[in-house]
């Protein structure tokens, strides 16, 4: 009993110890975790103020002339600029990130801290740890403001600019050149203009409203002023002629002479007027991910039926020439394509149940949606084909041809000889199980079905390249998102690769980083839309590649000590310099 009274206090001890002792180390990983945190939190918000101040400048800088001279009220100057800040956060917050690691890790290198860290056995990966998880979280919030936040800001900013646009406050004229009255509809010259009196000599007056008539009037004098409700123009004419010329008859000419005329041209100033945004159309840029899904869906679906209408023409086209063995095209199925939209409208449908998922993840029967694109000609009652239809190897009345008499029918390939010409009439009942010709306006030659051919491959290039662009569109929402956690991989290695870098480090490596990043992201977008890769890859190829850059800085950073030695400005000349003496074939010669 002793014995065993003994052996349980000597356990009770070491258990205890053992709870101490990872209790002092939980304590110690979460003190250490505060303090890699907080070092993160001045340089990311420094660099998000900042960078994210001189890009709005320098946005508003170029608007600025669609601003001034309008008359707009301080409200709406200041919605401007309050709808443009999403945009540029869109676009800065990765590099907030990544110039808040290269800092923070920078910074902790040079004072020595990360050789402490690391003499008290602690590795560089679990330094990570908590940067990383702190970018996922960064990531999550990027992927819902670009998503939600993002698309309304840039909805409303587009309604907004055309409401700017569309105000003129004032209204000048100008002597001796040709002032627009209306853009593209009225044009006037005046020799003289008198601003007191507001007098006009020698008018002329280009009326080009009416693409059928063009209209010149001409006035030896007039006057000018506004009506009482400030935006419709009216003009005084007196001793004048109009003449007006058809466009399609330029040597026809209509003359009136008048000696008084009144001109009145409606909405030539105007104030600003706020347009609902509810009411007003969509860009694939002001869409959430779940409305560019679904429109994702519906372009798809054009895109195969339009397709499907091109192969359906050339195989009417073979037919008419007499082919018997005519590979029909399949009718196209509506579907939902799979990619990273699609799930994330399925998590969020699954997780909150939102509207706008629920439409875009469900298939087209159950949504309730009707087929985007319909039929050009409506499919007929079964009874109604079986009467219209001749069976298989039967010959049908025919109406009489130009000399009364009925023109012979090939039952095999729905031909007729009409006036010497081939012309498709119908086609013979399919057998159940395969896939027969499907209808089509009847009285079609090969002229008409080969411009129906075109017409259809140019909707079926409309459609695939409004494919690619959502597709592009929901794929770049991720990839900025993404970019955030790719940044904390990537800057780490960096800093204590330079410890002694600097501001100047920090600075240069995010503006390089990333100059190349945005390079990379246009210049995908470019070739996707030109179909050399596709939407995944051009948004997508960037990060892969600082991916993988990460990954292998990141395995290889247990080599840096972290001392202040080394690692400045210089050391950073010598690599630059031994690597292009190395591309040129002229390494430079090794030390003795």
């Amino acid at each position: 009993m002793e014995y065993t009274t003994g052996a349980t206090s000597h356990n009770s001890v070491g258990d205890l110890e053992f709870h101490s002792r990872r209790g002092a180390t939980a304590h110690f990983v979460k003190i250490l975790t505060k303090y890699v945190l907080k070092e993160h939190v001045g340089p990311f918000v420094f660099a998000a103020t900042a960078v994210t101040s001189l890009m709005l400048l320098q946005y508003v800088g170029k608007r600025l002339g669609d601003l001034v001279g309008k008359g707009l009220p301080w409200r709406v100057v200041g919605e401007f600029f309050v709808l443009s800040l999403p945009l540029t956060v869109a676009l800065t917050l990765p590099m907030a990130v990544l110039v808040a690691v290269l800092y923070a890790y920078s910074r902790m290198a040079s004072e020595n801290e990360i050789t402490a860290m690391r003499a008290n056995g602690i590795s560089m990966r679990t330094l990570m740890v908590p940067t990383f998880f702190a970018g996922l979280v960064v990531a999550i919030v990027m992927l819902v403001f670009n998503d939600q936040v993002l698309s309304g800001a840039n909805h409303q900013l587009a309604v907004l600019q055309n409401d700017i646009a569309r105000t003129k406050p004032s209204f000048a004229l100008k002597e001796q050149i040709i002032n627009t009255v209306v853009d593209q509809k009225l044009y006037m010259r005046a020799a003289r203009i008198d601003r007191a009196s507001q007098q006009m000599r020698d008018v002329v007056i280009y009326d080009v409203s009416n693409p059928a008539h063009r209209r010149t009037i001409y006035a030896d004098s007039g006057t000018l002023g506004f009506a009482a409700n400030r935006t419709d123009l009216v003009m005084h004419l007196y001793d004048g002629w109009m003449v007006e010329v058809p466009t399609q008859s330029p040597t026809q000419l209509t003359r009136l002479f008048y000696k008084r005329d009144l001109l009145r041209v409606p909405n030539v100033t105007n104030t600003f007027t706020a347009t609902d945004a509810d009411s007003a159309t969509k860009s694939d840029r002001e869409m959430s991910v779940c409305e560019m899904q679904r429109h994702f869906a519906d372009v798809d679906y054009r895109w195969q039926e339009a397709a499907y209408e091109r192969a359906q023409a050339q195989a009417r086209i073979l037919q008419l020439k007499g082919e018997k063995h005519v590979q029909w095209p399949t009718k196209p199925v509506r579907r939902n394509p799979m990619g990273l939209g699609r799930i994330y409208c399925g998590l969020l449908h699954a997780v909150f149940g939102v509207k706008t998922a629920e439409a875009a993840t469900l298939a087209p029967s159950q949504a309730g949606g009707a087929p985007v694109a319909q039929q050009r000609v409506p499919a007929r009652p079964a009874q109604q084909q079986q009467q219209a239809v001749p069976p298989q190897g039967a010959q049908r009345p025919l109406p009489p041809s130009a000399g009364g008499v009925p023109a012979p029918v090939r039952a095999d390939t729905g031909v007729e000889i009409i006036n010497g010409q081939r012309v498709l009439r119908s086609f013979p009942q399919a057998r159940p199980g395969q896939q027969g010709p499907p209808e089509f306006d009847p009285g079609l030659n090969e002229i008409q079905l080969r411009g129906e051919a075109e017409n259809a491959l140019g909707r079926e290039k409309v459609m695939r390249y409004m494919t690619i662009r959502y597709d592009i569109e929901i794929q770049k929402k991720f990839s900025l998102a993404a970019a955030c956690l790719i940044f904390v991989l990537l800057g780490p290695p960096i800093a204590l690769r330079f410890p002694r870098g600097g501001v100047g480090l920090v600075i240069g490596v995010s503006f390089a980083v990333f100059a190349l990043y945005y390079v990379g992201l246009i210049g995908g977008e470019t070739l996707a839309d030109s179909e050399i890769i596709s939407p995944f890859w051009a948004m997508w190829g960037a990060n892969l590649i600082l991916f993988v850059l990460g990954i292998v800085l990141t395995a290889r950073m247990n080599q840096v000590s972290g001392a202040t030695r080394g690692g400045d400005w210089s050391e950073i000349r010598e690599t630059l310099r031994h690597l292009f003496g190395r591309l040129i074939g002229r390494a430079p010669r090794e030390a003795a």
